[in-house]
């Protein structure tokens, strides 16, 4: 089936829709995106994410292309047009062409370039990876300073991703100065005598719109939350650990570099915060 896609106003066949050789996302990943997860036709914290993307255009000086309201209305459009019940609505802003190739930014009145598309996932709640917990490794982190961004400067990631695959894990997570960042598409966590350990919020990580849910209600359920570096070794010798993402809500982690974690299922506290995350947002879901 042919998904309809949203390219700049226009609602089209994915067949036919095209943007220019010239645009600055495809010539220098001059962009920034969101991906906001479908549960039951609704989306899940759509405000988080619409909140995100214009601090990530405010950051790189980049026009809005629309208000939040139209934001939601593409959203659901396609959400409805491509029958999506679980799945992902991918979004794409950036700094538009001017007609040629250029490092400075093309002149203020450029049309941004606004690019959606779904992705339909049945069975993402209930995903065979969050029954069994995945595996990682430990890579360097040389990306650029301001992961804060959610720019779609993925190339590093992406060989992240490959290298765990390679090494037969399912990801990696990235270490800088001998502490964690993050993982590949995703902010990592353990949990050692009770306590979720987590890197606080800086320039070094994306400000994940699940990580502030989840750190939300895991202070509502009366579990203890330290933000604090850690490296991985410290990681190894936990309890359990779990990453969180829009698309992979709380995931757990039963191996690192190797190393099993507890009796090698997932822990009850990524279980239980997992359940709480979705029940939670269900209920809020737009």
């Amino acid at each position: 089936m042919t998904r309809t896609v949203y390219v700049n106003g226009e609602y089209l066949p994915e067949t036919e829709a095209t943007v220019s050789i010239f645009d600055r996302g495809f010539l220098m990943a001059d962009a920034v995106y969101e991906v906001t997860s479908v549960l039951g036709g609704k989306l899940i914290d759509f405000d988080g994410h619409a909140v995100r993307l214009k601090r990530s255009l405010d950051e790189l000086d980049m026009a809005e292309p629309c208000t939040k309201d139209e934001l939601l209305e593409i959203h659901r459009k396609l959400v409805e047009l491509n029958g999506i019940e679980e799945g992902m609505v991918y979004l794409q802003v950036t700094r538009g062409s001017d007609g040629d190739r250029d490092f400075v930014f093309p002149s203020d009145d450029t049309k941004p370039t606004l690019v959606l598309f779904t992705q339909n996932k049945p069975g993402l709640a209930n995903s065979p990876a969050a029954q069994k917990g995945i595996r990682v490794i430990s890579i360097d982190d040389i990306r650029w300073g301001r992961r804060d961004i959610k720019t779609t400067q993925l190339l590093y990631p992406s060989l992240g991703k490959m290298m765990a695959k390679k090494a037969g894990a399912d990801d990696a997570w990235m270490t800088e100065d001998g502490y964690v960042t993050e993982g590949t598409s995703n902010n990592a966590y353990f949990v050692k005598n009770g306590k979720i350990v987590t890197r606080p919020l800086s320039n070094d990580i994306l400000h994940g719109i699940t990580r502030k849910a989840v750190l939300r209600m895991a202070a509502e359920a009366q579990m203890v939350v330290e933000e604090r570096l850690f490296t991985i070794d410290e990681a190894k010798e936990a309890d359990e650990a779990f990453v969180t993402s829009a698309s992979t809500f709380v995931m757990p982690v039963v191996e690192i570099d190797g190393a099993q974690l507890g009796d090698g299922a997932p822990g009850p506290i990524a279980k239980r915060l997992r359940e709480i995350y979705l029940e939670e947002s269900l209920k809020a879901a737009v």
